[in-house]
């Protein structure tokens, strides 16, 4: 499938420190990619890279085969960015702050007010349209965001935290929309919220260290995962001699202890047997047991290298 966006060899430093360390990778065009990583590890920066609003030190990024740094003004017409931070003009109405950006791309007044209806429809901001942006919550302010990022048709959406300081309503909307946008445009997001990762994407691309450290959907990060399943029992009391116990058993994978509960990791659910071997004479107040998802994955003591 033709590129969307593609790097080679990108790389951007600050204060001498690499943020982004000779990238090259490709996005499919209609995909929808999510990037996740430790928090200041530089994924708001790659982000601002790929939508134009930073320069690269170093390497080349094309968009739909154009070079960005040659093609500025081109490329920047097929890209909608919406940043983690509010920027809209917190002076200006809602619609104003939509309205400017649709002049510096000169949409047409008919295309300008079928989006804005459309979208404003879509995420339920009708009505705080004629609102002054600082007078209404983070939440609108950020579905106003995305708004604007679509006001003159992009091909690509770039996104820091779409869902950033809303309600659950309000993620529902964005999510509606940007599945049903998801195919007609690129979507590339940045999100903590893991647990969205996993129900929205058609790749994930974990950042760390300035590297793209695994890359796929979310079985195919999880494969050196699957004999993996996470366990928490909670103890009467689970003193410091049991828990050194419990942590020596040689099934027992990255134990730790929060007040009376042992977690742990096991290849077998069989390791149960082998701590209630070993805490025969302790009472068990709770069990329970899951296969592995992406937080257990991006826990930084297992990022980059697995269970193993």
């Amino acid at each position: 499938m033709e590129a969307s966006i593609t790097l080679k060899k990108v790389g951007k430093l600050i204060d001498d420190k690499t943020i982004v360390a000779g990238l090259t990778f490709g996005i499919e065009r209609g995909s929808l990619v999510a990037i996740i990583g430790a928090n200041d590890t530089g994924k708001s920066i790659l982000l601002k890279l790929l939508s134009g609003f930073e320069k690269p030190d170093y390497g080349n990024i094309f968009i739909h085969g154009f070079d960005m740094q040659k093609r500025k003004k081109k490329t920047r017409q097929l890209i909608g960015f919406v940043p983690h931070e509010t920027d809209l003009d917190p002076w200006l109405s809602i619609e104003q702050n939509i309205r400017f950006s649709s002049l510096l791309y000169n949409v047409s007044d008919n295309d300008y007010n079928d989006r804005l209806d459309l979208f404003s429809n879509s995420l339920n901001i009708k009505e705080y349209l004629g609102e002054i942006s600082s007078r209404v919550s983070y939440g609108i302010q950020k579905r106003a965001m995305l708004v604007r990022a679509l006001i003159h048709n992009p091909e690509i959406l770039v996104l820091d935290e779409p869902t950033g300081f809303m309600d659950a309503p309000s993620v529902r909307l964005t999510w509606d929309l940007l599945k049903k946008l998801k195919g007609e445009k690129s979507i590339i997001y940045v999100s903590n919220t893991l647990t969205e990762v996993e129900q929205a994407h058609d790749r994930i691309l974990v950042f760390k260290d300035g590297k793209i450290i695994m890359d796929g959907n979310l079985d195919k990060l999880l494969e050196s995962t699957l004999d993996y399943h996470q366990f928490q029992i909670e103890f009467e009391n689970l003193n410091d001699e049991l828990y050194r116990t419990l942590s020596n058993i040689t099934t027992v994978v990255s134990p730790n202890k929060i007040d009376n509960v042992f977690h742990f990791y096991g290849r077998d659910r069989s390791v149960f047997f082998d701590i209630v071997k070993a805490a025969s004479e302790s009472l068990m107040i709770d069990l329970s047991v899951k296969k592995l998802g992406l937080i257990d994955l991006m826990d930084s003591e297992f990022a980059g290298g697995g269970l193993d």
